[in-house]
C-alpha cells in the first residue's frame, strides 16, 4: 500500500469551498421551491375567487330562473284566468247585439260614448235593469285605447259578502280555508284593460275604501299576502240605483262616488223611448229564430201597436223575453202580443198543461214545446226573483226545487242572466 501525501489546509480549504457552493445550490433550490409554492397558492387563490364566481354566477342564475319561473306562472295564471272571464263574457255577452235605437235619448247615448272612448275616464252608468248597461260599457271599451286588452265583469250582486276581497284582489294558498293555491283577481286580469262593476252599489261599505285605493294610486295586496302589486285598469261601473241618496244614506262613500262618477252615462228606460221597440224587435226575431231554428215571424202593425203599448218595465230584456216566449207560443209566422196590451203579466198567459177530471181532448203539447215551457218558466221565476237563485224569495223556492236543481236546469237549458 502507497500512502498518499496529506496537506490539511488545502484539503479544509476545498470542503470550504464545496460547502458553500452546495449552500448556494440548496438556497437558489429553496427560492425556486418557495417561488413555485407562491405561484401555486396564488393559482389555488385564483381558482378559489373564479370557483366563488361561478358558485355566485350559479346561484344568480338559479335566483333569475326562480323568478322567471315565478313571472312566467303568474303571467300563465293571469292568462288563464282572463281565458276564463273572457269565455264567460263571451258566453254572455251581445245579448243585444250593437246598439239598436234611432230615438234621441240612444243618440244622446251614443254621442256620450264617441266622446268618452278615447280617454281613460271613469264612467257610472246609471239605468234600470235590463236597458242594456253592460252593452254600453262594452261600446266604450271597443272604442278605447284599450280595446286590444280584455274587459271584464263584475257582478258586484252577486258576490257572498266574505268573498269580495279575493274576487276583486285573488289571494295566496293558505289566506283562508279552500285557498289552496294562488289565485289572481279580477283588477289583475283587467291589468292595462277595462273592468265593469255591474251593480256597484251593492259592493259592502268596509269594503269601499280598498276599491277607492285602487282608484286613486292603482294599489291593492291580494288576501293574505304582504307584497303590494301596481294595476292599471279603467272602471266603468253601473247601477240601478240612485247612488246619491245612497250617499246620503250613509250606504256608500261619497268620495267613492265622485271617483266613479267622473262621466255618468244615463240610459233611459224603454217606456221612453217607445220609438226604438219596433227595430228591438225586428232584430231579436231574426236572432231567435236562428237560436230556435225557424223561420223568422212577421211583425204586423197590430204587433207593433200591441209592443207600444206596454210600458215595460223590464225593458229591454223584458222584449226580448216576450218576443222569445211569442215565437214559442205562435203556430204560424204570425205573433200574437194581445195578452200584453191587456197589461197581463207574462207568466198569465202560459198555456194549461194539466187537464180537467175526464178531459182526454184537452190541448197536448210536443216533447219539445213542453221542454221550452219549462225553459221560461224558469226565466220567469228567475226574472220575477231578480235572478236571485239561493235563500228566502229565491228562484229556487219558488219553484219548489234545490238551487243545485236549478243551477243544473240553467246550465242544460243555456240559461244565463242577460247583461243589465
Amino acid at each position: 500500500m502507497v500512502a498518499l501525501p496529506i496537506n490539511p489546509p488545502e484539503d479544509l480549504h476545498l470542503l470550504k469551498e464545496r460547502c458553500r457552493h452546495l449552500e448556494s445550490q440548496c438556497a437558489a433550490y429553496i427560492r425556486s421551491l418557495e417561488a413555485a409554492n407562491d405561484n401555486l397558492a396564488a393559482e389555488i387563490t385564483k381558482r378559489k375567487k373564479a370557483e366563488e364566481a361561478i358558485r355566485n354566477a350559479h346561484d344568480e342564475l338559479e335566483k333569475l330562473v326562480a323568478e322567471r319561473t315565478k313571472e312566467i306562472r303568474l303571467l300563465k295564471d293571469r292568462l288563464k284566468a282572463e281565458n276564463v272571464f273572457l269565455k264567460q263574457e263571451l258566453a254572455a255577452s251581445h245579448t243585444y247585439g250593437t246598439i239598436i235605437g234611432d230615438s234621441h235619448p240612444i243618440k244622446t247615448v251614443i254621442s256620450q260614448i264617441e266622446l268618452v272612448a278615447p280617454t281613460d275616464a271613469n264612467v257610472l252608468i246609471h239605468g234600470e235593469s235590463g236597458t242594456g248597461k253592460e252593452l254600453v260599457a262594452r261600446e266604450i271599451h271597443k272604442h278605447s285605447s284599450r280595446k286590444e286588452k280584455p274587459l271584464i265583469k263584475v257582478n258586484c250582486a252577486t258576490i257572498p259578502k266574505e268573498l269580495y276581497e279575493s274576487e276583486f284582489f285573488g289571494h295566496v294558498k293558505g289566506s283562508f280555508t279552500g285557498a289552496v293555491k294562488d289565485r289572481i283577481g279580477r283588477f289583475e286580469a283587467a291589468d292595462g284593460g277595462t273592468i265593469f262593476l255591474d251593480e256597484v252599489g251593492e259592493i259592502p261599505f268596509d269594503l269601499q275604501s280598498k276599491l277607492l285605493r285602487i282608484l286613486q294610486e292603482g294599489e291593492y295586496e291580494r288576501l293574505g299576502e304582504d307584497k303590494t302589486r301596481k294595476v292599471d285598469v279603467r272602471i266603468i261601473a253601473a247601477t240601478n240605483k240612485d247612488l246619491q241618496r245612497e250617499v246620503t244614506a250613509k250606504r256608500f262613500r261619497d268620495d267613492l262616488f265622485y271617483r266613479l262618477n267622473v262621466f255618468p252615462i244615463q240610459i233611459a228606460p224603454l217606456r221612453a223611448r217607445k220609438a226604438d221597440i219596433q227595430p228591438l224587435a225586428t232584430h231579436f226575431a231574426k236572432k231567435l229564430s236562428r237560436e230556435m231554428n225557424v223561420p223568422c215571424p212577421r211583425l204586423t202593425k197590430a204587433n207593433l201597436i200591441d209592443l207600444q203599448s206596454y210600458d215595460w218595465p223590464g225593458n229591454v230584456r223584458e222584449l226580448e223575453n216576450a218576443i222569445e216566449r211569442a215565437m214559442i207560443l205562435a203556430r204560424s209566422k204570425d205573433l200574437n202580443f194581445s195578452l200584453i196590451r191587456a197589461g197581463l203579466q207574462f207568466n198569465e198567459s202560459l198555456p194549461a198543461v194539466s187537464l180537467p177530471d175526464g178531459d182526454t181532448h184537452g190541448q197536448v203539447m210536443t216533447e219539445a214545446e213542453l221542454k221550452q215551457v219549462e225553459r221560461r218558466n224558469t226565466i220567469n221565476a228567475l226574472i220575477r226573483c231578480q235572478w236571485k237563485i239561493y235563500g228566502k224569495a229565491g228562484a229556487a223556492q219558488l219553484l219548489a226545487i234545490k238551487p243545485t236543481t236549478l243551477i243544473e236546469r240553467m246550465k242544460r237549458k243555456h240559461i244565463r242572466k242577460p247583461p243589465s
